[in-house]
């Protein structure tokens, strides 16, 4: 059996259409389904049973272990200002399921985020020396409760109180099919396929920085299918264990990535640059790219979508199409 936390949503359930495909059936999906049309990103799947979170401390202990806990389910909203929420449902779930996981000897993956790196001015290479980690600092509440877990398992995993194997990946920019239900949330891509497949103009920030044209400022920006592959990688290497970053370790820009939806949809794109607000633009990062040495250090070996790939796989085999789940 393997737990899937988040399993409804985004990274979630295309971590689950691997799983089905790899001929995993056995999973229990732990996720809230909500009113809208969140369902659909697994209404295609098979899978075990559906755990709502606030039952899960109950449900594991009714168990003596599993296979895996891949756990995806957090509050991701970078604009999140309730500490006590986020503290509930970030840390302290990952807290329980990591002392879970360690007392049954089950193996745990869970989702950090490279919002831990903060503007990015000490970088973003996935050093967990406690010097590194303490050079971050997180630009919002959910970036920091991301952080303060990643310290707390490499405490514990000092101690020698660890799952057997326990991985945290720092994903970077992820884009990809089952996206929808995340609202304003969603990736440029997804939001602007639409109105560039309507030949609108696609509005886009200024750059408010100098060394920055308007556009380009840079984001690595990873396919939903490499960040599944790493993980099902992970699960059939169990002597893979740390901090990881995911993304593809190339910055491209804003105005790259909608110039690649332009392409797969064989439509022109054009743009209109408008001012960036001014509540973000001190918290605005330009420039974000992943250092992927460790990854590959570890053995991972499989090339990364580029952009145009990936973009021209979610635009032509999703979104352009009448069924945009995957």
């Amino acid at each position: 059996m393997i737990i899937l936390t988040g399993g409804a949503g985004f990274i979630g359930s295309n971590i689950a259409a691997d799983l089905n495909e790899a001929g995993r059936n056995d999973i229990v999906i732990v996720d809230h389904l909500g009113t809208d049309a969140k369902w659909r990103n697994i209404a295609k799947r098979r899978f075990a049973d559906i755990v709502f979170p606030e039952e899960m401390s109950t449900y594991l202990e009714g168990l003596s272990g599993a296979d895996a806990v891949i756990h995806m389910g957090a509050n991701s909203s970078t604009t999140a200002t309730d500490g006590d929420e986020i503290i509930r449902s970030n840390l302290r779930f990952s807290t329980r399921l990591w002392d879970w996981c360690t007392r049954t000897s089950t193996p745990l993956i869970y989702a950090s985020s490279a919002a831990t790196y903060g503007d990015g001015t000490g970088g973003f290479v996935d050093d967990d020396s406690d010097a590194a980690l303490d050079q971050l600092h997180p630009l919002n509440l959910y970036g920091w409760s991301k952080h303060a877990f990643d310290k707390w398992a490499l405490e514990r995993a000092r101690r020698g109180e660890a799952p057997p194997q326990w991985a945290g990946l720092k994903f970077f920019n992820v884009y990809g099919p089952n996206e929808a239900h995340k609202g304003d949330m969603k990736s440029l891509v997804a939001k602007n396929t639409p109105p560039i497949l309507a030949d609108q103009v696609i509005k886009m920030f200024k750059s408010h920085k100098a060394g920055y044209a308007d556009g380009e400022q840079l984001r690595d920006f990873v396919y939903v299918r490499d960040c599944t592959s790493v993980i099902s990688w992970l699960l059939q290497n169990p002597g893979v264990s740390g901090l990881f970053n995911l993304g593809t370790g190339r910055a491209r820009s804003f105005r790259d990535l909608m110039l690649a939806v332009g392409l797969a949809a064989d439509r022109p794109v054009n743009f209109e640059f408008v001012d960036m607000p001014v509540s973000i633009r001190n918290q605005y990062q330009y420039f974000t790219q992943a250092d992927m040495m460790k990854l590959k250090s570890a053995g991972y070996e499989k090339p990364f979508y580029s952009l145009e790939e990936g973009v021209r796989d979610y635009v032509q085999n999703y979104l352009m199409r009448d069924d945009q789940y995957r």
